[in-house]
């Protein structure tokens, strides 16, 4: 259950327990007599449906206690830290990548984190509108700001590079599609010139009288298939080039 998630040794107002449901839910900040408790979610990994929660609390006494990170401010600071990292080294990533399948992969990774640092600013933002005198959490929030502007950033290159990269993709294909569909195009034209010859030829077995029938089989029919290939090869290469061209 959610409710687990605050240690059972943490002197936190009931209220804060009360409003715990059964899931984490949304990042947000609860205050009661003194007392902040910020819930947060955990660095989000790419298809994941539940988010992983991570509370701090400050008490009226300023003692900051995080479960997982620690005590004092710096547990706040460490919890920032993992988005920050996390994002620099996706944009090391999208400065190498080059293909549309390596920017939807970081793309499929930054969308939620991007999302996640949204939320994290607004409930630093709230919490310095409770506590206006609280310098940790000025500096907090500020650096909230910008780890949520590097991710919108990061996003939008990542977006323009993959639209980019699709166009040029979409563009290599319409140009073989085009040699393709020419070279097609005279091939059909060729069969279509020989294809009444060749049926007649196949139903009247029109064959002329050489000289060759019976000279040193089967080299007559060797030349033959040689000088087929041959012109056949010619006549490739040649519909290639001009297709290509």
């Amino acid at each position: 259950m959610a409710a687990d998630l605050i240690p059972h040794t943490w002197q936190v107002p009931q209220a804060f327990r009360d409003r715990m449901g059964g899931h984490v839910g949304r990042q947000r900040l609860m205050v009661a007599d003194g007392h902040l408790l910020f819930v947060l979610h955990a660095l989000p990994k790419p298809n994941e449906n539940q988010r992983r929660g991570r509370l701090f609390w400050r008490d009226p006494e300023a003692k900051w206690t995080s479960a997982e990170r620690g005590t004092g401010t710096h547990a706040l600071n460490k919890h920032l830290d993992e988005y920050e990292q996390f994002i620099a080294t996706l944009d090391r990533l999208e400065e190498q990548a080059t293909t549309s399948s390596e920017y939807f992969s970081i793309l499929e990774q930054l969308s939620p984190v991007r999302r996640a640092t949204t939320n994290l600013y607004r409930v630093l933002q709230e919490a310095r509108e409770e506590c206006p005198n609280l310098r940790e959490l000025l500096d907090c929030r500020d650096r909230a700001y910008e780890i949520e502007r590097m991710a919108e950033l990061l996003l939008a290159e990542v977006k323009n590079a993959l639209d980019v990269a699709v166009a040029k993709r979409a563009e290599e294909q319409a140009v073989t599609s085009h040699r393709m569909s020419v070279s097609a195009h005279r091939l059909n034209i060729l069969a279509a010139f020989f294809f009444p010859i060749a049926t007649l030829m196949a139903i009247f077995g029109a064959n002329l009288r050489h000289g060759w029938e019976e000279t040193w089989p089967p080299l007559p029919m060797l030349a033959v298939l040689g000088l087929g290939l041959a012109l056949g090869g010619i006549l490739t290469v040649f519909v290639t080039r001009t297709a290509g061209s």
